[in-house]
């Protein structure tokens, strides 16, 4: 049994380095358009991971004398202790924070609809009296949730149907989506999959699922990219991850893995010095969900910092929501902290019609708004792609704001991120003698009109009149 340890101090504690000293100081919250923003405390160091254990700043320190007196540094550290103390029901969530009428009330009805989970650590940055706190927003359920809409659907992107086997959506043409758990370590509210998660007692699909997936993707040469998601993939043990990534990296044809998980953000403690040394073998990338920049934490500043230093590209995925990060201040906080600890901005999405997420989902303007408010205003690596995933397997489709502003003659005139209009030289090709054949875009446009004119758009079919579906859309 591992002696208790109460820090007297922050600085007793986190004295193997001055930089997480630093780190583990507290700060106070500052106010930022309709968004609680805790202050950056992430600063640059030069020093590499050293296997250290991660640091227990003061918040994480006070939230642990309330919630868990008994337990040890060490514990608290434990990824395999978070998970085993997550907060799941009533009685952890009143203990956690100062719940509302409705968050109370929420709880005692959800039955088998997609169940609380919260992991100590992701808990310990909640505001304990605030309902509306962004991250609490995304984590606890309310009332709103079992308001549904008719365009709402359990499974809106059409996944089961393009599943040739149990777990393995393959609808691009060269690349799969591996499903390899129902597992979460925690469970966000606006879930595109929820009709999956936390449904079958929190199980791992079993190694004949994992077989038969693996047997497809030998047996199918195009494939050269596998995304291993799930669920979470990385609340599964480090063997039986590196079982699949050793499989995948002796197919021939696979070019690119990568995983998605939320696990660096909400449970920083997993990312241990033996994880990264065994995802260091097999040349992974990893695409991390992060929703705000209250989440850019020292904790998972050191998990991300150990990846990177471990040679994994790290991008981020976040989930456009109201009243979380839905104004132009919180992206761009989000984006710019990403950057300091090595994370990449990949994806803003727009949120996906799942049943009960009415009250998550923003107007399509809104993530517009915020690219051009991202763009020229900060580096470009801080803007990511702003994308709708097609209802019913379209895929994803970027947007963004238009910056052509028309045309004078042989001259573009094009918009800049301050609303200046410059001219560039575009000369159109000249025209021989006949009629002039459309370019490929006019004759895509014509497509386009012609199916809504007719409402052939109405039901998932492309300007072309087929049905979108399978692996090529």
């Amino acid at each position: 049994m591992v002696a208790a340890t109460k820090p007297a101090s922050v600085s007793a504690y986190a004295g193997a380095t001055p930089q997480l000293a630093a780190l583990a100081a507290p700060t106070p919250s500052i106010a930022l358009g309709r968004s609680t923003i805790a202050p950056d405390a992430i600063g640059f160091s030069s020093t590499r991971d050293a296997g250290e254990p991660l640091v227990i700043p003061a918040r994480a320190q006070e939230f642990r004398a309330r919630m868990f007196p008994d337990a040890t540094d060490a514990e608290w550290n434990d990824w395999k202790w978070q998970l085993r103390n997550r907060i799941r029901d009533l009685a952890g969530l009143e203990k956690a924070f100062r719940l509302s009428e409705d968050e109370r009330r929420t709880v005692l009805e959800l039955g088998d609809r997609l169940p609380v989970g919260i992991t100590p650590y992701y808990a310990s940055i909640v505001d304990r009296d605030n309902p509306m706190d962004p991250i609490r927003r995304t984590m606890v359920p309310v009332q709103d949730e079992f308001t549904h809409e008719a365009a709402e659907l359990e499974d809106p992107l059409n996944e089961d149907g393009d599943m040739p086997v149990e777990g393995l959506v393959h609808r691009y043409p060269d690349r799969v989506l591996f499903l390899v758990t129902s597992f979460c370590a925690t469970y966000c509210r606006y879930c595109t999959r929820s009709r999956l998660v936390g449904k079958t007692g929190e199980y791992h699909f079993n190694s004949k699922q994992f077989e038969r997936a693996l047997a497809y993707i030998e047996a199918t040469p195009e494939i050269r990219d596998v995304l291993i998601s799930g669920g979470d993939p990385l609340t599964m043990a480090d063997d039986r991850l590196e079982f699949l990534l050793s499989r995948l990296r002796g197919i021939p044809h696979i070019e690119f893995v990568r995983i998605g998980s939320k696990i660096p953000c909400v449970l920083p403690q997993r990312i241990t010095p033996a994880f990264a040394a065994m995802v260091r073998k097999y040349q992974i990338w990893m695409s991390v969900h992060f929703m705000h920049p209250n989440e850019v934490t020292p904790e998972v500043a050191q998990a991300c910092g150990r990846l990177a230093d471990a040679g994994v590209p790290l991008g981020s995925q976040t989930v456009l929501t109201k009243d979380v990060n839905d104004d132009p201040e919180t992206m761009k906080a989000l984006m710019q902290r990403l950057l300091k600890i090595r994370v990449r901005p990949y994806y803003i999405y727009q949120c996906d019609p799942i049943p009960g997420s009415r009250h998550f989902r923003t107007p399509v303007e809104k993530g517009l708004e915020i690219i051009e408010a991202l763009r020229g205003h900060t580096t470009g690596y801080a803007v990511p792609q702003f994308v709708i995933d097609g209802p019913g397997g379209g895929g994803k489709i970027p947007l963004m704001p238009n910056y052509v502003a028309g045309r004078d003659g042989d001259d573009l005139l094009i918009r800049n991120y301050e609303g200046k209009i410059f001219r560039y030289p575009d000369p159109l090709p000249k025209e021989g003698p006949g009629p002039r054949t459309p370019g490929a875009h006019e004759q895509r446009l014509a497509g386009i009109n012609a199916a809504l004119a007719n409402g052939a758009l109405s039901n998932g079919v492309g300007a072309n009149g087929h049905k979108q579906n399978g692996r090529g859309h």
